[in-house]
């Protein structure tokens, strides 16, 4: 067992805070603690619940029809709840499918417990979406876990209901665990998928405050699954990681979540509006090519083959002279041709940035 360092997390610490215009940032624009009414003088600043405040937890159950307090475990992030469930789930040698591309730790936590891992590719040539022929095929004898992310992060890419309802199927054949990363399910452009843990007891979601409320830095997330075993079992995980929640984000996602709708159609609205900047500059574009993403605020454009760049040279230019962000391809185990560009910021530090892409590739070639 060894852990190594995500070279995505690695992008970040070099540069995200050396930067002025983000176009590669995943979540919708952050939010300020005076942008969120609430008091939190009076917060007691104590050991909290090990499953996660029980008001808070009631507020997610309600995303999750047919489901209670009780099928919820509040975590610090989606990123921990990765981390307790294929902890808790899977043996070191016991064989594990991750759709790729997708967050690293994904894949990075189970190659660190010692499991087998297979990544079942989204590929460009099929607008990234997901081959199920390919994925039934993947199962093994000892295989655990499979793993799904829709909408995706970076693609961008989504799966229909019909979809989403195979997936459940696989999973109860196959008598194995769907983790399904549904973190940006409310930010689908259209037809929203059903919370995935309400449709069977085989499957897992995760969720988090991060990406579609513009709150990371409170670092409050989840899992669900109508499994009660899972849930304990999961607990006893957590229990060696982190104990229990941040006293002050779990207030402040109360707060949120009490007014879930409010931010929500903000946050719709400032999507909608920077995908067609995007969208516009795509479309005039001679040196980039793209797949259109679905869903959710990120997107995973390509330099064209034919255009004679070292895309390492480019992606450090824009950051180091041009002062705006983007995520390299190699982060999550991709050609280097790919990068990653969010359009959750401002409409005009995306039209800066990608201004400074058009900038800064000329200057290379």
């Amino acid at each position: 067992m060894w852990f190594k360092r995500m070279p995505l997390e690695e992008w970040f610490d070099k540069y995200q805070f050396e930067i002025d215009f983000d176009i590669g940032e995943s979540a919708v624009k952050t939010l300020k603690l005076e942008d969120i009414p609430i008091d939190l003088k009076d917060v007691s600043l104590r050991y909290g619940f090990h499953r996660g405040k029980p008001e808070l937890r009631a507020l997610i159950a309600e995303q999750y029809p047919g489901l209670s307090p009780d099928n919820i475990i509040v975590t610090s992030g989606a990123s921990e709840a990765n981390f307790d469930i294929l902890s808790a789930l899977v043996k070191p040698g016991e064989h594990v499918i991750i759709e790729h591309p997708n967050y690293p730790s994904l894949y990075e936590v189970p190659r660190s417990l010692g499991c087998r891992v297979d990544l079942f590719s989204l590929n460009f040539d099929r607008a990234f979406r997901p081959d199920w022929e390919r994925l039934e095929g993947m199962f093994e004898t000892d295989t655990r876990l499979f793993s799904l992310t829709h909408p995706n992060n970076p693609t961008g890419s989504m799966i229909s209901e019909e979809d989403l309802r195979r997936s459940v199927r696989i999973a109860e054949a196959k008598d194995v665990y769907l983790l399904f990363d549904e973190t940006y399910r409310s930010m689908a452009f259209e037809n929203p998928l059903p919370a995935a843990a309400s449709l069977s007891s085989k499957v897992i979601s995760i969720s988090s405050m991060s990406k579609c409320y513009g709150i990371p830095g409170i670092r409050i997330g989840w899992l669900a699954s109508r499994d009660l075993g899972v849930i304990e079992r999961v607990l006893s995980t957590r229990e060696q990681v982190s104990i229990a929640n941040n006293a002050l984000g779990e207030e402040i996602a109360i707060q949120v979540l009490r007014n879930k709708d409010e931010y929500l159609e903000s946050a719709r609205r400032r999507i909608a509006a920077n995908r067609a900047v995007v969208d516009g500059w795509m479309r005039e574009q001679r040196n980039f090519e793209w797949v259109p993403p679905e869903a959710g605020v990120v997107c995973f454009p390509r330099i064209k083959s034919e255009v004679t760049v070292e895309p390492e040279k480019l992606y450090r230019l824009l950051a180091e002279k041009y002062r705006t962000f983007v995520v390299p391809g190699r982060c999550f185990e991709m050609d280097e041709r790919h990068f990653r560009v969010g359009f959750g910021a401002d409409a005009e530090e995306i039209r800066v940035g990608l201004r400074n892409l058009d900038l800064a590739l000329k200057e290379l070639t």
